[in-house]
């Protein structure tokens, strides 16, 4: 079977996630045989680069001699149980591993599917939570503008990307949106933290006037992935932490997909040295092998629903492979490829040489910024380097440049007009310059008329 007999059999059945499927006339979808290290390759013996880590899930690699392993092994004693009056080894063993990784105070674990149910699980417990502390008027949420949360119609309502958003409006709960400290918006000379500081007032104003019926601020820790990966300062997360604080609402921290490494630190919080009330994981989670998200909470929090059944406060969110044994399995394992390789460290190494090697991309006459926050880099493009003019969404340069990077051998699937690189951990120097060589190529090719 070649690529031309998958892609027909794939379109007869197939509606693919994030896709007009329209599209596929002229850019059929590309069927994957095998995955190794940082590389696909496909049914034809064309190879690509995962520079986006395939959605940003997958950490160390595509097909892990250890990971692969430890699942081999889980297979042979257990794949899945009800983790409803049952329990299980890995499901323990991950619940203790995360409580001791993450912020201290963060000591309870509740298991969901992918990151949409994982902060449906937060906003439902913040609420539920206020709701049985006898204060049921706290039923709104806090979010930033261009924020994503998920596709899921609670997450869908707390997130700001029009595009996802706007079709199901009618549907979705009205959360108070606060301007980002996005500073890809800050004044010329400011710093990030000046910038992140001064943006956080009308944060502070939204809490003194709506806190009584406010549960919880939500946000992305230092980046906003799927709004354009636009970062800011972690300044504004630990004068949030604190008005929080004061203001009696929950904060929220969805490090879904920035989390594990990710921004440098293993969680984003860490660099604001705070603790959220609660932690959405999930995407590298389990390097990328099989879906798997979990919330972390506090004693408070998990005190709150405890007591008597008849008192009808115990939280009933399920979802059928809650814990999934399997799942849990390969998050331990990739855990356990932090420890061995000490790839906080290494990461250092490899966005050191992500930054020299796109460092030539901001004199691009139409790139307007090279930001990075660990090991996520973005270059932003623009009609008009000057005034920061973008170019209108219509014309889809951003497709021009998937287009390029696949026939060059690297995957590269920008956010609008943003190409962004998130590659795997396993990566190699050679490698980030030849992702970065093809990148500069693909950026002339959709920035030209």
């Amino acid at each position: 079977m070649q690529n031309h007999d998958w892609v027909t059999r794939d379109l007869a059945v197939l509606w693919h996630p994030c896709t007009q499927m329209k599209d596929h006339e002229t850019l059929p979808p590309i069927p994957i045989k095998r995955g190794q290290g940082v590389w696909l390759e496909d049914f034809d013996g064309n190879r690509y680069l995962d520079a986006i880590s395939s959605w940003w899930v997958n950490l160390f690699g595509h097909s892990h001699p250890y990971i692969n392993a430890a699942l081999k092994d889980q297979l042979e004693s257990l794949e899945h149980v009800i983790l409803a009056g049952f329990t299980h080894e890995p499901a323990v063993q991950l619940a203790e591993r995360l409580t001791r990784l993450a912020p201290q105070g963060l000591s309870r674990c509740f298991y969901a599917d992918n990151g949409s149910s994982a902060v449906e699980v937060a906003l439902k417990m913040s609420f539920h939570f206020w709701r049985n502390a006898g204060k049921p008027e706290k039923t709104r949420f806090i979010t930033l503008s261009n924020s994503y949360h998920g596709e899921t119609l609670g997450a869908l309502a707390v997130g700001d990307v029009p595009l996802y958003k706007e079709t199901y409006e009618p549907l979705l709960l009205k959360a108070f949106t606060v301007e980002s400290p996005d500073c890809y918006h800050r004044e010329p000379g400011e710093s990030w933290a000046d910038h992140s500081r001064r943006k956080f007032a009308e944060m502070e104003r939204t809490l003194a006037d709506h806190a009584a019926e406010a549960c919880a601020v939500i946000v992305e820790p230092l980046v906003q992935c799927a709004g354009g990966m636009r970062m800011y300062d972690p300044v504004y997360l630990k004068l949030l932490r604190e008005a929080c604080d004061r203001y009696g609402v929950h904060f929220i921290a969805d490090e879904i997909a920035v989390g594990f490494g990710r921004t440098g630190t293993l969680f984003a919080c860490e660099q604001a040295e705070i603790r959220p009330d609660f932690m959405c994981l999930s995407k590298g989670l389990t390097g990328g092998y099989l879906p798997l998200s979990c919330v972390l909470t506090t004693e408070a929090v998990y005190h709150a629903f405890y007591d008597e059944y008849a008192k009808l406060k115990a939280f009933l969110h399920s979802h059928s492979y809650t814990g999934n044994a399997l799942a849990c399995r390969a998050a331990l394992a990739t855990l356990d490829l932090f420890e061995r390789g000490n790839t906080l460290a290494a990461n250092k190494l490899l966005a050191q040489t992500m930054a020299e090697s796109a460092a030539g991309f901001k004199h691009h006459p139409h790139v307007a910024e090279v930001r990075q926050t660990g090991m996520i880099l973005a270059i932003e493009l623009v009609k008009n380097k000057a005034t920061r003019e973008p170019y209108p969404w219509q014309e889809r340069r951003g497709l021009r440049a998937y287009r390029h990077g696949l026939a060059r051998g690297v995957l590269l699937r920008p956010l609008g007009n943003v190409v962004y690189l998130m590659p795997p951990y396993v990566i190699t120097p050679d490698e980030i310059r030849f992702m970065a060589e093809v990148t500069g190529e693909a950026i002339d090719i959709a920035t030209g008329d």
